[in-house]
C-alpha cells in the first residue's frame, strides 16, 4: 500500500510472462518427478521431462498443443522444421508423422513441457460462438504451426496443472480451463488453420477426412481417386491441399505411418521384419527393408537392436 492506504500500481500488476513460465516449470517438475512422461488424470493432459538432448526420433503427433516451460525441441514435418521452446508453442491440427528431437535439456535444467490433446468437438463448439473471432487461414499454412506463448496462455496452463493437486476438481474445472486454452489458441494469430480444419465444408476439413482415413487404414492399398471421393474433392485439389497440410503426398504420408507402425511392432512385440512387413501392408519384404533403411538410416533388425540398447532416440509421443 502507499502512504494514503491505497494499493500501489505495482501490487496490482499481473504476473510477468517470465514469472508465469518459471511457475509452470516448477509445477510440471513437482508432479512429474523423475519420470520422462506422465499421463495425468486430467483428460488429454501429458507432462514431459527430458534431461539431455536426444537423437532424432520418429512418431506421430495428434491434434494438440505443446507448451514448453523450459528447454526446447524441434520437429521435422516433411522438409519443414519447427522449433518450439519457452517462447513458442507447437499446435498440431491433424495426425502428422514427424521426426522430433530434444535440442536443449540438461540434468540441471531439464526440458519441461505439457501436451494437451485437442478434441475437435470442443473446438467446433467454441468456433460456433459469436464471441470467438478467428481470422482466415493463409492458403499455404500447414496443419502444424508454432505461435507466440502469451501470459494468458501460460496462466491457463498453470491452472490446468494445478488441478493435479486437487483431482476432485478435475471433472468440473478441467473442461472450463481446456476451453480457455483452446480459446486463447483460436483467437490468436495461429488459430486460423485449426478453425478451418474443424469447420465442416471447408477444404481443410475435407482434406482432414482423407488424412484420417489413411491413418485408420494405413495397411490397406490407397487409391487417390477413393480418397478424393471421401474428401468430396477433385483429385488435383485433394493433392494440393493434402500437401499443404501435411507437407507430403498421400502415399508418402501412408508410407511413413506404415514404417513407424512397423518399428513400434518390432520394438514392443518383438516381431521379425518379415512378419511385420505384411502386417503393415507391404507385399514385398525386400521393398519394406529398402524403404525402412532409407527412412530410419539402417536395416530393420539393426535399427531395433540399437533402439533396445539405447543407442538411438526413442519413438516420440510429445
Amino acid at each position: 500500500m502507499n502512504k494514503n492506504g491505497k494499493l500501489s500500481g505495482a501490487s496490482l500488476a499481473p504476473e510477468s510472462i517470465h514469472d508465469l513460465r518459471a511457475e509452470l516449470a516448477k509445477k510440471i517438475a513437482r508432479f512429474i518427478g523423475s519420470s520422462e512422461r506422465l499421463i495425468t488424470k486430467v483428460p488429454g493432459l501429458l507432462l514431459v521431462r527430458r534431461t539431455a538432448p536426444s537423437a532424432p526420433c520418429s512418431g506421430t503427433y495428434t491434434p494438440g498443443v505443446i507448451v514448453v516451460a523450459q528447454g526446447s525441441k524441434r520437429v521435422d514435418l516433411g522438409q519443414t522444421t519447427f522449433t518450439y521452446d519457452r517462447s513458442r508453442f507447437l499446435l498440431t491440427s491433424v495426425d502428422l508423422p514427424i521426426v522430433s528431437q530434444v535440442v536443449e535439456a540438461s540434468e540441471a535444467k531439464p526440458l519441461l513441457a505439457l501436451a494437451l490433446k485437442l478434441e475437435m468437438p470442443l473446438v467446433r463448439e467454441l468456433i460456433s460462438r459469436d464471441e470467438v473471432q478467428v481470422r482466415d487461414a493463409s492458403p499455404d499454412t500447414p496443419a502444424m504451426v508454432t505461435g507466440e506463448i502469451t501470459s494468458e496462455l501460460l496462466s491457463a496452463c498453470c491452472r490446468l496443472v494445478d488441478l493435479l493437486a486437487t483431482p476432485q476438481d478435475i471433472p468440473f474445472l478441467g473442461g472450463h480451463i481446456q476451453r480457455e486454452i483452446i480459446y486463447r489458441i483460436l483467437s490468436g494469430p495461429k488459430g486460423a488453420r485449426l478453425r478451418a480444419i474443424a469447420t465442416s465444408g471447408d477444404q481443410s476439413h475435407r482434406t482432414a477426412r482423407a488424412i484420417s482415413w489413411i491413418k485408420d487404414n494405413y495397411a490397406k492399398p490407397v487409391r487417390v481417386d477413393d480418397l478424393a471421393q471421401i474428401a468430396g474433392m477433385a483429385v488435383s485439389t485433394l493433392h494440393h491441399h493434402f500437401r499443404v497440410l501435411t507437407r507430403m503426398s498421400p502415399l508418402q504420408y501412408q508410407k511413413q505411418l506404415r514404417l513407424q507402425a512397423a518399428r513400434g511392432r518390432m520394438l514392443v512385440d518383438r516381431l521379425d521384419a518379415s512378419t511385420v512387413a505384411f502386417e503393415v501392408g507391404y507385399e514385398s519384404v525386400s521393398q519394406f527393408n529398402r524403404e525402412y533403411s532409407r527412412y530410419f538410416g539402417q536395416p530393420p533388425m539393426r535399427d531395433i537392436k540399437a533402439l533396445q540398447e539405447g543407442k538411438l532416440g526413442k519413438m516420440s509421443a510429445a
